[in-house]
Order: structure tokens, then sequence, then C-alpha cells
């Protein structure tokens, strides 16, 4: 059973859902908005968003359901949401590691996962935001959007239940370990290819070679060898 809630405006959607878990007993519960004045991103980072351009979706789901590491449950929703996407548009959609989802090398979907306790429970909060009919962004921005890219124009309203219907379909039926770490590194943006990276304030070209199972990001680069790296320890410049 899952429940989708809307709110017309709201400061952030990750933070607003703790509410909705107050009053329902569901597998999966769902809210959105597409005006969140104050939404986040990964490690403490901001997530702007222009007023009925764009999609701010949070997924509640109980963590005793979910039979995977906190690493590989990341990944896995990095992959659905990619499937989502390349299904809809009909275009290679790659995953930028650990789980920002991009299109013609720009950023299109953000991701933040955050593990809380609600009501003696522990919940997985799938929190996204989805750039879909933005038209304008910095310009030294990596940012794009559905409608820049791909030149379609989504309902939001119709987006938004088809990516709740597709996501909860999916975390009903979760694959292997195994199986989700190799389709994530199928996927991944910039694998095998010369990059160039920032790391310790300094530039340097580099190959992704794989991410692995620990959440790390495997980099071979030409000053230091072949390296891991969590999130934050280096930057991918694209």
């Amino acid at each position: 059973m899952s429940q989708l809630f809307y709110l017309k405006e709201c400061s952030s959607t990750n933070d607003e859902i703790s509410k909705f878990l107050l009053y329902e007993n569901s597998d999966f519960t769902a809210l959105y908005t597409f005006n969140q004045t104050n939404g986040r991103g990964q490690y403490g980072n901001t997530w702007s968003s222009t007023a009925e351009k764009n999609l701010a979706y949070t997924l509640a789901t109980k963590a005793e359901n979910i039979k995977l590491s906190d690493f590989m449950f990341n990944y896995y929703t990095a992959n659905i949401i990619r499937d989502f996407l390349a299904n809809l548009t009909e275009n290679n959609i790659k995953i930028k590691w650990p789980n920002d989802i991009i299109l013609r090398n720009k950023k299109i979907v953000g991701i933040l996962i955050e593990k809380k306790k609600i009501n003696q429970d522990n919940y997985f909060i799938i929190g996204t935001g989805f750039n879909v009919l933005q038209e304008k962004f910095d310009e030294i921005s990596n940012a794009g959007s559905l409608l820049t890219l791909t030149n379609k124009h989504f309902d939001l309203n119709a987006f938004t239940i088809s990516l709740h219907d597709f996501l909860v379909e999916k975390l009903n039926k979760i694959p292997s370990e195994t199986e989700i770490l190799n389709y994530f590194n199928v996927n991944l943006f910039r694998k095998d290819k010369i990059s160039v990276f920032e790391l310790n304030g300094q530039r340097q070209n580099g190959i992704i070679k794989n991410a692995d199972k620990n959440g790390e990001i495997w980099i071979d680069l030409e000053n230091d060898g072949l390296k891991s790296f969590y999130h934050k320890e280096i930057k991918l410049l694209y």
C-alpha cells in the first residue's frame, strides 16, 4: 500500500514528510510539491528550484523492509530513477557517483537519502529534486532540465504519479546487491573516460574505474595511481 500527498508549497519535502508518517501506516508514503522554498542537497548543500516548474518529491519507507546496506540502497535508488527517466525520455541517462542523475552532461536530478527514526520506526527518506520545466539556469551551472535537454514538455502532475508508481513497483522487487552494483557501474557517468578531478585543491586527470559495495569510487589518477574515495573527498569537473 502506498500514499501520495501534495502540498502547494513547503520548505523541504524531506522535513515535512514526518508529519504524514504520524497518521498513515503505509509501506510507502510520499509527499510532493512544485514549490519547495528551502530544499536540501547532499552534505548540507542547498537545492534551489523555480516554483511550478520543477518537482520536489520525497518517499519514505520503513528500513526494516529494505534488505540492503545503506550504500546499496543509495545505488539502487539512483538506478531506478535513472531507469524511469531513460524510459520516459528515450535518452541515455547516466549516474554521477554517488547519485546525481545526468543527461547530456547536465544534472537533472539531485537525490538526498536520509535515515530517520520516527514514531519508534526507522525510515529511509528518499528526497529528490527533478528539473522538469525550468528554462534558465545560472550560466556556470551544470544543471539542466528535461525541457531544455529533450525539448519535451511534461505535465507535472502526470509526471509525479508515474514516478511514484514506478518507484513503488521497483522497491517492491529489489534485486540482489550484485545486480544492483553491476547495473550502477554500467550507467556510471564518465566511467573509463579521461576526466579532470580536483583533489586537495589541485587538478589532475584520471579515469573512473568503478564504484564499490562500500560506497567508494575507484579512480586511476595520473599522479597518484589507483585510489578509492568517499563522497566529497574528490570532485569530478565536467
